[in-house]
């Protein structure tokens, strides 16, 4: 067959190749449309499908190791709130310590201001006159010793201390008894000399007064029939 014959041949072959390409060429974009476009639809799901999970607690320990926790925690706030409560005792007694007139230490300090007036104490010892506590045997002189107790219903306070001139020494007693009015009030206060113990000095001596005033005040006992 000559090549003038084949001519129309090839030229309809070429058409349909060219035809084909032209209506197989946009199926790629198609696809790739169609999944982009899809794309969207899970990925809005999925992040719906995650908002609504999103309150599910992540605590996934064991329900004993969580009690331990709590118990613990529970435990440290125990022992702040008795921290804080023996911290306010502790500034409550401080208080009442240093600015409460009934306080042991305001009762010393008073009684030792009225025994360095004293004239009689000035002779007896030499001014100046200093006052202390008890002494240990080291030298080292401790706190003034007071005892406070409840007797009919009244309270009372007694201390004891020493006092010191240039001379001589001396130890201060005293006694003190709580009045219906709430203050306090001497039952007696005296300084006994280290050289003549039998001679105190007394600057107070009120107890034979409130004893009398105290069984005036007492009902009479009824007579038993």
């Amino acid at each position: 067959m000559s090549l003038l014959a084949l001519r129309p041949l090839l030229v309809r072959q070429r058409s349909l190749s060219l035809s084909l390409l032209r209506y197989t060429r946009p199926l790629p974009s198609l696809v790739c449309r169609y999944s982009t476009g899809n794309a969207p639809n899970h990925s809005s799901k999925s992040l719906s499908a995650g908002s609504d999970r999103i309150d599910v607690s992540t605590d996934v320990r064991p329900i004993g190791e969580r009690v331990k926790e709590n118990t613990k925690t529970a435990s440290y706030m125990g022992v702040i709130l008795l921290g804080v409560g023996v911290t306010g005792m502790l500034f409550y007694v401080i208080f009442w310590e240093l600015f409460s007139s009934d306080s042991p230490n305001n009762i010393y300090s008073e009684a030792l201001e009225r025994v360095k007036e004293e004239p009689r104490v000035k002779d007896a010892l030499g001014a100046p006159i200093k006052g202390y506590g008890e002494e240990t045997r080291r030298g080292r002189r401790t706190r003034v010793a007071h005892t406070q107790y409840v007797k009919d219903g009244v309270e009372y306070i007694r201390m004891q201390f020493h006092v010191q001139g240039f001379r001589n020494r001396g130890t201060v007693h005293l006694e003190k008894r709580k009045t219906d009015s709430g203050g306090y009030e001497y039952r007696y206060l005296f300084v006994q000399l280290d050289y003549n113990p039998h001679s105190p000095i007394i600057l107070e001596d009120n107890r034979l007064q409130q004893d009398a005033m105290r069984s005036a005040a007492s009902p009479m006992p009824q007579p038993f029939l």
